[in-house]
């Protein structure tokens, strides 16, 4: 059983999920939906392949707000 990391977030009125260690990407209508998807569509990338995805250690995401004047 491998880990994966992964964002959530929302877009018009889906919610949108990427995967950290392989370019793999869902959508949903809630969170947990599109958590789901995600997963599912993790398993099907790697039903066919024999190759380990990139491992990544402490993940931090975050969002800042700037405020910038135009020059």
């Amino acid at each position: 059983m491998k880990e994966i990391n992964y964002v959530v977030w929302k877009e018009d009125s889906f919610y949108v999920s990427q995967c950290l260690n392989v370019e793999v990407a869902s959508f949903g209508t809630t969170i947990d939906e599109a958590i789901k998807n995600l997963i599912e569509a993790v398993e099907l990338y790697f039903e066919d392949e024999k190759t380990e995805y990139l491992a990544i250690g402490e993940v931090l995401i975050g969002s800042k707000q700037l405020s910038i004047t135009a020059c």
